[in-house]
């Protein structure tokens, strides 16, 4: 961390330079000299709400994206805003899958026979298991 590094150089160099050098303020690094090194309440309430979300989304398979585990975590009686959770994920660097569009296998331009209509629309049977039938349904399956 920058602060980090100006505290270990504080005897060589200026901190006033040294702020200026890394891009920070003077009284941001005296802040943190005064909490001890440790990180800011907004940096900790990060730490907690990062974890939260890469934990929804890891539950969600890597497949959600901000406003599904906002609703996600809000339904888990975590009280936090869209923008929070897209800020974290992007942070964490962690982007959804991109759901795979439903490819039909089906080829109806074929040379081959088409299977014979044994029944003829005859469906009444003189004892059970005596004809059966099938159908093939496609349906898109859902991530």
């Amino acid at each position: 961390m920058k602060y980090a590094f100006i505290e270990q150089h504080r005897q060589a160099f200026s901190i006033q330079r040294m702020c200026a050098f890394l891009g920070v303020a003077r009284s941001g690094y005296y802040a943190w000299r005064r909490r001890g090194g440790e990180p800011s309440p907004r940096r900790r309430r990060q730490a907690l709400i990062d974890q939260r979300v890469a934990q929804a989304f890891e539950q969600a398979k890597r497949r959600s994206g901000a406003p599904r585990l906002t609703h996600d975590l809000n339904d888990a009686g975590v009280a936090i805003c869209l923008n929070t959770v897209a800020a974290s994920l992007r942070r964490q660097n962690l982007r959804a899958k991109a759901a795979r569009k439903f490819k039909a296998t089906t080829n109806s331009r074929h040379s081959l026979p088409v299977a014979p209509d044994l029944l003829e629309q005859d469906f009444s049977a003189a004892a059970p298991n005596r004809k059966w039938v099938g159908d093939i349904t496609y349906r898109v399956p859902r991530p």
